[in-house]
């Protein structure tokens, strides 16, 4: 790719942007010649030029946009910007991964020396041509690079929601809104709890009050005009004869289903408003949450902000990582939040000002929090970054074997080669027979492929990155081997990799990849 002398990217299709360009300027001229012709207010016609509008705009932005690449430098333009940079100046020529509706969007990004990172507008995969189509791009703008300027990576970096580089922004803002609804939520728990103590308290109003007090109990008599009975998630309604004392009521579809057209019932209103519905085989009362309720609400929150956090805390540990290295993942904090959630939630409930009533409670609590905070060091320690090769198992260690002797160990080799066609192992067999790739975890060598490990040469040894695919769990580890001349990736867990390496090396352990220890 090398020899490629430009590289151009514009929209495919040439006709259609300016298809949509022109309904967008009829639309215009519709718009305004309605204006100017009446004066009333808007009509169809006006509308119908509104929503045309838009079409205009994306095919106005379809038919500008174009990136170019040669031996001068790269730049793009778009409907309102326009940028250029030469090769010097550029540090590198990545992949970047949105998250899609149904799958990941590939965008590519331009770093460049000591300035802002660009998002170039094309190319965007997978195209209507095809991912092979925009892989072939992709590596068609890094040859000029290569060419014409100084790369600072020597890989293509792709950029996940997983690995170093991805921001922690929208992670910070979410810890921050569950926050705010936790306090709002602990805000109104003591509202809750005196409102409901004053509904169970209430008594009737007294027979010779001239007026009725909002704090009391007022009955009147009704009769159920008809139901109306919603089979969504949206509220039920009883409808009154002669609209009195109201039109209708809101109530659970339950209650509604309760009664029928003529019952006659009895409504009790407190502080203005019907809460409670009693017929002859029927009764309906509005659910008033009790204060337990809402501090659980408060909780949850709380335990969401918890999982933000840790996602935020997680990127702040990797911050001197190379970009597109994979984080560990947060789900041991989920795990201790789950954990926590399990004591918490309960003790919440029943203690909606968190103060215990009993020694039982203060127990309860304590050895609560006691657990809770040894999950939370637990999770901290599982989910530090490791320096790779640094758990390299012994030849005899991971003894477990099969009758015949052979050991079957996850792993992947990433690359397709002679003896893993297509990539179809999940495993490698290790024994007498020596070692072979497998698509099953055993017992027996059936569809093994031995492993000409006189042709593999160990270069490194290292942590997955972005551009390394999903097949490669972030708590592996990933081998460089060098195959007669071709670079092959072998993936595995650390204690697994360092096994078959030493088998491969005859007990010479490959030198661990540099890069930054435990945080």
């Amino acid at each position: 790719m090398s020899s490629v002398p430009e590289v151009t990217c514009r929209t495919r299709s040439k006709r259609l942007p300016w298809f949509f360009l022109g309904a967008g300027a009829a639309g215009l001229i519709l718009v305004v010649a309605r204006l100017l012709i009446t004066s009333g207010p808007p009509d169809g016609w006006i509308l119908t030029g509104l929503l045309l509008l838009p079409l205009g705009v994306g095919g106005g932005y379809a038919a500008v946009v174009r990136v170019h690449a040669d031996a001068d430098g790269l730049s793009y333009r778009t409907l309102l910007h326009r940028r250029s940079a030469r090769w010097e100046d550029i540090a590198d020529v990545r992949v970047y991964l949105q998250r899609g509706r149904h799958s990941d969007i590939h965008r590519v990004e331009v770093v460049t020396r000591g300035g802002p990172v660009w998002r170039l507008p094309l190319p965007v995969g997978p195209s209507s041509e095809g991912q092979a189509a925009y892989d072939d791009t992709v590596e068609a703008l890094r040859a000029l690079h290569r060419l014409h300027g100084t790369p600072e990576s020597d890989h293509l970096v792709v950029i996940t929601a997983s690995t170093a580089g991805r921001g922690s922004g929208l992670a910070a803002v979410l810890c921050a809104l569950f926050l705010a609804g936790a306090a709002l939520a602990a805000w109104s728990a003591p509202v809750v709890a005196e409102t409901k103590l004053a509904w169970t308290s209430a008594v009737p109003c007294a027979a010779d009050s001239s007026a009725r007090d909002r704090d009391c109990l007022t009955t009147l008599s009704s009769v159920i005009a008809r139901t109306e009975v919603n089979k969504g998630k949206g509220s039920s309604y009883l409808f009154f004869t002669d609209g009195r004392p109201i039109d209708r009521l809101a109530v659970s579809r339950e209650g509604a289903q309760g009664f029928e057209a003529g019952d006659r019932v009895e409504l009790t209103l407190w502080r203005g408003q019907v809460r409670e519905v009693i017929g002859d085989e029927h009764v309906w009362r509005e659910h008033f949450p009790a204060a337990g309720e809402i501090t659980v609400v408060a909780a949850l929150c709380v335990l969401a902000a918890g999982m933000s956090g840790a996602v935020v805390v997680q990127r702040r540990r990797g911050r001197r990582l190379p970009v597109d290295e994979l984080l560990p993942s947060s789900a041991p904090f989920a795990g201790a939040l789950v954990g926590t959630a399990v004591w918490a939630l309960p003790y919440c409930y029943r203690h909606p000002t968190l103060v215990p009533d009993t020694a039982g409670d203060v127990v309860w609590a304590g050895l609560g929090s006691l657990a809770s905070l040894a999950l939370l060091f637990w999770a901290w320690h599982a989910t530090r970054v490791r320096t790779p090769g640094t758990d390299l198992a012994s030849p005899t260690d991971m003894a477990s074997a099969s009758g015949d002797g052979d050991v079957f160990l996850p792993a992947r080799f990433l690359e397709s080669t002679d003896y893993n066609p297509n990539g179809f192992g999940t495993h490698i067999v290790l024994g007498a027979d020596g070692p072979a790739v497998t698509p099953h975890p055993g017992p027996g060598r059936f569809a093994a492929r031995p492993i000409p490990v006189e042709r593999l040469t160990v270069r490194t040894v290292r942590r997955p990155r972005g551009g390394d695919g999903d097949l490669v769990p972030r708590g592996w580890d990933i081998a460089e081997l060098d195959d007669a001349g071709r670079q092959i990736r072998l993936a595995a867990a650390p204690d697994h990799l360092g096994r078959i390496l030493r088998t491969f090396t005859n007990g010479r352990a490959p030198a661990p990849a540099g890069g930054p220890g435990e945080r």
